[in-house]
């Protein structure tokens, strides 16, 4: 029996073939500088079961993480889009990190509803109040948004529809036109053309898991665009070509995983930082990522 009309936009819950953004990798050459910054500024975890040593650490935003190896400095050309449950609280842990992040890039800037931060090397992050907009997350990594050149963002947005089985479409944001790829739930890749001179690329990553790992496996492999067959569950590309011409649009490392990855879905943790030694109660230690359900 055939049913329809019943006011429900299913589109709207569609979300294609890329399932998660998991993490944005930045090298930093400070771990303690990182600590200080991420841990007690941001108001972020550390995994407390991966990459525990001084070489390297990954730290929990929601579902997703920042990993952070020890190494020259890494500086995404953009910026990226956090939702944070409480931005005055947020703005008073930057407040008393700041005098330890002296002489360096940091800097923060609240306004209402977000708040505009520079991490110690110069990476931008914006921090939103949860909005539905971005779901019904309260701690989650929304965006990265990234500086692209004039005329980039159809072939963008068409490299992400053809050859990755990602929704992709091309519109104006702050006045430029941006190619925006759903990269998960109420998570985003935004490439915003920029007149601006762009940095020459770093090496930086971000992480994907794909439902169908193999089809966009196959297109890359028929372009050469693949750059690292890493083990059964992942490998990685690097540009984002123009699917007529072959010309390389962007480049951005993408370490691609299955659903069957042994880390899929793991769960982290996300403590309260609000809690202290001085102002603590017992069972507020951790912090939902997701808001109230209201029934």
């Amino acid at each position: 029996m055939k049913k329809g009309n019943t006011g429900y936009d299913r589109s709207a819950e569609d979300i294609g073939n890329v399932i998660a953004l998991e993490h944005l990798n930045v090298l930093v050459p400070d771990q303690r500088l990182a600590t200080v910054f991420y841990i007690a500024g941001l108001g972020l975890t550390r995994d407390p079961y991966l990459m525990t040593t001084v070489t390297n650490m990954w730290a929990n935003i929601g579902r997703s993480q920042f990993h952070l190896p020890t190494g020259k400095a890494q500086k995404l050309r953009g910026c990226t889009g956090l939702v944070m449950p409480d931005l005055k609280h947020l703005a008073a842990r930057l407040k008393n990190v700041e005098p330890l992040l002296g002489r360096t890039k940091f800097s923060y800037k609240a306004s209402r509803g977000k708040v505009e931060i520079t991490c110690p090397w110069g990476n931008r992050i914006r921090c939103h109040a949860p909005h539905p907009r971005f779901g019904n997350v309260r701690l989650a990594m929304a965006y990265i948004e990234l500086d692209a050149r004039p005329d980039t963002a159809s072939g963008i947005a068409r490299f992400y529809r053809e050859t990755i089985g990602a929704p992709a479409t091309v519109r104006r944001i702050g006045g430029a036109r941006a190619a925006a790829i759903s990269v998960g739930r109420n998570q985003s890749l935004i490439y915003r053309e920029s007149d601006a001179k762009l940095a020459k690329y770093d090496g930086h990553h971000i992480q994907i898991y794909l439902a169908d790992f193999s089809g966009p496996h196959a297109r890359l492999v028929e372009r050469g665009l693949v750059t690292e067959e890493s083990d059964q569950y992942q490998y990685r590309f690097e540009d984002i070509v123009d699917v007529d011409s072959g010309e390389t649009l962007f480049k951005l490392e993408h370490e691609v995983r299955s659903m069957t990855h042994p880390l899929y879905a793991r769960p982290l943790v996300n403590r309260n930082p609000n809690q202290s030694n001085t102002k603590f109660a017992q069972g507020h230690e951790t912090a939902p990522w997701a808001l109230p359900f209201e029934a």
